[in-house]
């Protein structure tokens, strides 16, 4: 028999694990990647979270945790690399450095593997939450990325983008009380449509977070889809091409509810996801909360 101790699971452990089991062909250029702390230091915990804002931070720390999952950037950049330069002497970023470091906190982001696995893990999240089945897309968000839809629509195919798009079935309602299901459900102060309020919905695309416009209309432009539910989207473009649409004859909706709680649902969907994989690591979900407020 054996006797020696068991050698402690480290940070770096638990994330090879979560990427195996995405099974998700290796990125050559991701975000996904540790922003803080040691990745080789013991685990003691693990939280999901849409954004590891400062609350976040410390209710991890007193919850013993020492690895945040999060889905968004920690520091303000889309780009989201290892070049800080820019928050050089702010007092902001100082302070939140300071918070991190002070509880030997890792931070370690899962945006681009967790969408891309089939099914995606935010549409699944909302859809468990909202009680929907999910049709699974043709393509994945792989596929997408393959294309380079995300850069300035070189290479964009609208069949292969609108596939890619994870459409519910749900019982028959109208736009407006859809709208009132989901700022119940997501605890939202308000959801922002656009739309007929007695349009008739079904067919409904899940195109959450801050998908691209173009992605965003070719799942519109679907003759099985009425209405998609986005977080954030430039004003100037599928709300336009909606209101050009009504105006035309061909009435189509969108629901906006806003970035954070349109993907916060499949942050928690993670913490289920990941009891299984580290077995004996306490997992827990702390939402960051909607930033806004509606006056």
């Amino acid at each position: 028999m054996n006797d020696a101790p068991s050698t402690p699971l480290s940070v770096r452990n638990a994330i090879d694990t979560v990427l195996a089991q995405a099974a998700v062909p290796a990125l050559s250029h991701t975000a996904d990647t540790f922003k803080t702390g040691d990745p080789d230091a013991p685990l003691t915990g693990i939280v999901t979270t849409f954004l590891a804002t400062a609350d976040v931070i410390r209710q991890a720390a007193d919850q013993g945790a020492n690895l945040i999952i999060t889905h968004e950037p920690t520091f303000y950049s889309a780009e989201d690399t290892d070049d800080l330069s820019w928050l050089e002497g702010d007092p902001v970023y100082q302070a939140k450095r300071r918070l991190i470091e002070d509880h030997g906190m890792v931070i370690w982001r899962f945006h681009d593997y967790w969408h891309m696995m089939r099914p995606d893990g935010i549409v699944t999240g909302l859809a468990n939450l909202m009680g929907w089945t999910v049709d699974p897309p043709a393509v994945s968000m792989h596929d997408v990325m393959q294309m380079q839809a995300m850069t300035a629509g070189n290479g964009w195919d609208k069949r292969i983008a609108g596939a890619a798009t994870g459409i519910a079935t749900i019982p028959e309602t109208s736009l407006v009380d859809l709208a009132r299901q989901l700022k119940d459900r997501l605890g939202a102060a308000s959801v922002r449509m656009i739309g007929p309020d007695d349009l008739s919905v079904r067919r409904v695309g899940l195109t959450l977070g801050a998908l691209p416009g173009k992605m965003t209309i070719a799942t519109l432009q679907r003759d099985d889809v009425d209405v998609v539910i986005s977080g954030e989207t430039r004003e100037w473009e599928t709300c336009e091409f909606l209101r050009d649409a009504e105006a035309f004859g061909r009435p189509k909706g969108m629901l906006v509810v806003g970035h954070a709680l349109s993907e916060e649902p499949g942050m928690a969907y993670l913490a289920e996801w990941l009891r299984p994989l580290c077995p004996g690591v306490p997992v827990t979900h702390i939402p960051c909360g909607d930033p806004f407020r509606t006056v």
